[in-house]
């Protein structure tokens, strides 16, 4: 691997670390960065799916305790089986209907247009919820009928799975359809993000597996080094961006996101119209 691909690899993992957790679409800035990189074709594509194993692995990482409890409690803790219920419960629909529909829908959906929608919409969104929440001039949630992912019953679980499953549409972003979907529903902000990052372990790491063996014929193990330096710097991005993120909903709601996504959902159109970024490849 030379030195300028090495520098567009590890462009693309911080990208990835820092996007994945954040309810402002990773795909959309994967898509963006590999067209100003000219880091594109089917590899690089499913590059962009196998680094998501470095966002899972700082998640494993920051809740190391958290999901050891659950794991060694599962034959005796009725909280760690409820919990782990809860994530299955939440994992299938967007498991389901991705391999049933994914193809379809990115045939139909992967262009400017509605990628652009995805995008303006969920920050409309966004912001609708945070003013039904709580108002737009507070960050207090402590109303929230949840505040703990330990508090979560089955059907708030299935509540956010349906939620997660409207990522599928590209440009909406997998934690922001379950953070503001969780928010929604009634948890609020802290139990909605933590378990949007508890329930991005089983997802993305069968989005990963899954690409893996459906792209099995056209990888070698040259791509090994592209793919791990990837993965590398996209766990350290996204280590750094959980920590972040956690302290910064506690003081913050979510509306700067919001209107990030509505001027990014403008510069899809604008760059699509004008040729600049080559939004479906």
């Amino acid at each position: 691997m030379d030195l300028l691909l090495a520098i567009k690899v590890i462009i693309m993992g911080i990208v990835e670390g820092l996007t994945e957790f954040l309810p402002i679409s990773s795909t959309g800035h994967l898509i963006l960065t590999g067209s100003l990189l000219n880091f594109t074709g089917e590899t690089q594509k499913v590059f962009e799916i196998v680094i998501q194993a470095g966002a899972i692995f700082a998640v494993c990482w920051e809740y190391r305790a958290k999901i050891a409890a659950v794991v060694g409690g599962l034959a005796s803790d009725a909280k760690a089986r409820r919990f782990a219920l809860n994530l299955v419960i939440a994992f299938l629909p967007a498991a389901v209907l991705g391999v049933l529909f994914s193809k379809k829908i990115k045939a139909v959906l992967f262009a400017p247009v509605p990628v652009a929608l995805a995008f303006i919409i969920g920050g409309l969104i966004i912001l609708w919820v945070e003013r039904r929440q709580q108002g737009s001039d507070t960050h207090d949630d402590r109303h929230a009928r949840i505040q703990s992912v330990d508090d979560m019953r089955m059907l708030d679980a299935l509540k956010i799975g349906l939620a997660q499953a409207f990522a599928l549409v590209p440009g909406t972003s997998r934690s922001g359809a379950t953070i503001i979907g969780g928010m929604l529903f009634g948890l609020s902000r802290k139990a909605a993000t933590e378990f949007s990052f508890f329930l991005a372990i089983p997802t993305l790491l069968g989005a990963t597996v899954y690409s893996l063996y459906k792209a099995r014929e056209d990888l070698s193990m040259a791509d090994l080094p592209m793919f791990s330096l990837g993965t590398v710097f996209a766990f350290i991005s996204a280590f750094f961006c959980v920590r972040w993120l956690l302290r910064y909903i506690s003081t913050h709601n979510f509306n700067a996101f919001a209107w990030y996504r509505i001027a990014f959902g403008i510069m899809i159109l604008l760059t699509a119209y004008t040729g600049t970024i080559q939004w479906v490849d």
